[in-house]
């Protein structure tokens, strides 16, 4: 029973901090949103006014290379540590279900958790790429994107991916996949569409090119992205934390009721067996008295 109440303290105390932790990262994020917001209206805009470019950062219309000849990055956004429930098991068993499909695949693993999953697997981990998830920073995702998008524009990667954790609501997460890079065209045109109502068909003047605004716009873009799903995953982690220790506390309450009544029955039990004891023994002195 002490060693359980000292137990409960642990995941109580662990419990306050991932709640507090937890609201300064959905600031962050609500805070950042914005950007993210006002860099997808600019391509989009862009293209708008230049919709049958072609541009490295966007897919081709033309056609892409075979699946199995594809070289694919992705980028696993895990946790430092455990204690979280099933966050960092539904990022693994993503990453090793894209691992399992056609293509030449090379992970970029942040968070210790991951990294050290995955070299018992000795799978391809760039282990240059060796970034906590703790506390994420615009200055960290753009260390991340710079090095990815590298990769891409030498033709070392033709497809970048994160993995990462979307937090819908309080109590309900998902592990999902987002596509980095090439972009979707399409994807610009339903924001747009979206738009349309209240839009203003402006002209703009694009200097000094298209491709070069858009060689200026879409990095930029990519890493507003990849910060906000390390904020997203950042603040899913300590809900899930959050969560699991709730559950333990729990756990340790009702381990602690059903042991307090077998502890107070074999209590009661030995109390009872030394007054029938005393009862027994001044029985016995009673009758070699008379």
């Amino acid at each position: 029973m002490k060693s359980i109440q000292d137990t409960m303290k642990i995941t109580n105390a662990m419990y306050m901090i991932s709640s507090s932790k937890m609201k300064r990262a959905q600031k962050i994020l609500k805070d950042t949103e914005p950007y993210y917001f006002a860099m997808q209206d600019a391509i989009g805009r862009v293209l708008r006014h230049v919709p049958d470019i072609e541009h490295i950062y966007f897919e081709s219309e033309s056609g892409n290379r075979e699946e199995k000849n594809k070289k694919i990055g992705y980028i696993v956004v895990t946790g430092d540590k455990g204690l979280a429930g099933a966050y960092n098991h539904n990022i693994l068993k993503i990453a090793e279900e894209q691992m399992a499909k056609p293509g030449e695949h090379r992970l970029f693993v942040l968070g210790e958790l991951g990294r050290h999953y995955f070299a018992k697997k000795n799978a391809d981990v760039d282990t240059s790429f060796r970034y906590t998830v703790q506390n994420p920073t615009l200055h960290r995702a753009r260390s991340i994107g710079e090095r990815v998008i590298g990769l891409y524009r030498d033709g070392e990667l033709d497809e970048i991916h994160i993995i990462f954790t979307e937090m819908n609501s309080a109590v309900a997460m998902e592990a999902r996949m987002l596509q980095l890079l090439p972009l979707k065209k399409a994807t610009f045109r339903r924001q747009q569409l979206a738009n349309i109502a209240g839009m203003h068909n402006e002209l703009i003047e694009m200097n000094p090119s298209a491709e070069a605004v858009l060689n200026s716009l879409v990095p930029n873009y990519v890493i507003g992205m990849i910060y906000g799903c390390l904020v997203e995953s950042y603040s899913s982690e300590h809900n899930s934390r959050m969560m699991a220790m709730e559950s333990s506390t729990k756990s340790a309450g009702e381990m602690l009721h059903d042991l307090s009544i077998l502890y107070n029955r074999a209590r009661q039990a030995a109390i009872t067996q030394e007054i029938t004891e005393v009862i027994s023994g001044a029985r016995a002195q009673k009758g070699k008295a008379n």
